[in-house]
């Protein structure tokens, strides 16, 4: 990778490339870059940067090929509750539904139907007991 981190996701590509997004930095910075690893060749590539920092967050491939990366935690003593999606085709990121609770430390699984269920988490209030459909 080009940048250090942990805290990061990977996410598998229907190309079988892997994206790596956000995390934090040992130089005490959050990420909202993203990279992509390309197990054939061994060699990684940036691509587009998530439009918002993030770590502790989930990252979910769907149907269609593209990644949606939900909550996780921010600078500033900020939980997110935003949402964004990736296009692989051409490298992208844009935001989409945003959840109604933020939350870091959560998880989240594609479904059968092709929706991503986020469930759990934390946040300033605690733990969650909450969860949303995608």
């Amino acid at each position: 990778m080009s940048v250090a981190r942990e805290y990061h996701t990977a996410s598998t590509l229907a190309n079988g490339s892997v994206l790596v997004t956000g995390g934090y930095n040992t130089g005490s910075s959050y990420l909202n870059s993203a990279e992509l690893y390309n197990p054939l060749t061994g060699i990684w590539t940036t691509t587009g940067s998530m439009n918002a920092a993030r770590y502790l967050h989930t990252a979910s491939t769907l149907a269609n090929g593209s990644v949606l990366v939900t909550g996780g935690y921010n600078s500033g003593s900020s939980y997110l509750n935003s949402a964004e999606l990736y296009n692989p085709s051409i490298g992208t990121w844009t935001t989409t539904r945003s959840m109604s609770a933020a939350r870091e430390y959560h998880k989240a699984s594609t479904l059968a139907n092709g929706s991503v269920l986020v469930t759990g988490g934390s946040n300033s209030g605690g733990v969650l007991n909450c969860a949303e459909l995608y």
